[in-house]
């Protein structure tokens, strides 16, 4: 009895614990069909529910509706995201996998660069892609993802390194080539840990404004963040309920992403990769 009535206690903390968490979400989602008159309101949901602010707010900015700004942040993040996992997993089978000289020492610089903060970079890395042309193209965003990222390929190492050498010799002793061994053995025991790269890495990408916002000029190339910054710019009396609407449709591929792939990401975490 005492152990059934702490297990009932724990699930309602918890419980109201996740209500606390989430009023922010539900606020917002009332927000997004209210008026303007009825935001300053204290009431959580509107009087009155303006299912037009989805409709209007989808073609509110001028020249350009929404469709097209998905579309841009849609193949922006697909070719990042692909070419992250790719580069990531090819860079972390060398350091988990294959021996050479100075790795060790190569591996602590790449775990450094972890500890750097972009503002530390953000000037002379402007200041080279200015140089090479890059400004106002996709390539700031796209080459760097060709060549992985610190943190997944920690992340990705770290996995590898779980996984039995005696599958590499017995790989070899069947002739099999270091990229034989990477695409024919690795890259299938891994696939919870890139699954959990590939979500982060259209998280992170998806909601980035920062980049965008410096290395983007025009209109014609901007992304869903900047377009909802542009929504504000454009309007003498901002429509505040269209502009929540859009923001809580703008993180929709975020939450389908997760949900979607939340198995593996999950399976990535609580085991080695290995399948018995």
């Amino acid at each position: 009895m005492k152990t059934t009535g702490s297990k009932w206690l724990i699930h309602i903390v918890l419980l109201l614990f996740s209500a606390v968490m989430f009023y922010p979400v539900l606020w917002w989602i009332g927000a997004a069909l209210k008026s303007n008159a009825e935001l300053s309101s204290p009431a959580l949901f509107p009087s009155k529910w303006m299912w037009n602010n989805f409709s209007d707010g989808w073609v509110a900015l001028p020249k350009y509706t929404f469709t097209y700004f998905y579309l841009n942040s849609l193949k922006l993040n697909i070719t990042t995201t692909l070419l992250t996992v790719i580069s990531s997993s090819l860079v972390a089978f060398g350091f988990g996998r294959i021996p050479f000289r100075g790795k060790k020492y190569l591996f602590s610089v790449l775990l450094l660069t972890i500890m750097l903060p972009g503002q530390v970079t953000l000037i002379p890395q402007y200041a080279m892609f200015h140089q090479f042309g890059w400004v106002n193209t996709y390539l700031p965003f796209i080459v760097p993802s060709a060549m992985g990222g610190a943190f997944f390929i920690f992340l990705l190492v770290q996995f590898i390194r779980g996984i039995p050498l005696e599958l590499d010799e017995s790989a070899k002793m069947d002739g099999c080539s270091w990229f034989g061994i990477y695409w024919r053995i690795i890259l299938p025991l891994t696939k919870p840990a890139l699954i959990t790269v590939m979500i982060f890495s259209f998280l992170w990408h998806w909601e980035d404004y920062f980049g965008p916002l410096i290395y983007l000029n025009s209109v014609s190339m901007y992304t869903v963040p900047m377009a909802l910054r542009m929504f504000i710019d454009t309007q003498a009396a901002i429509s505040w309920g269209q502009l929540l609407a859009m923001s809580l449709v703008s993180i929709t591929p975020q939450v389908l992403v997760f949900f979607l792939a939340q198995r593996h990401f999950v399976e990535g975490i609580a085991t080695t990769g290995l399948k018995g």
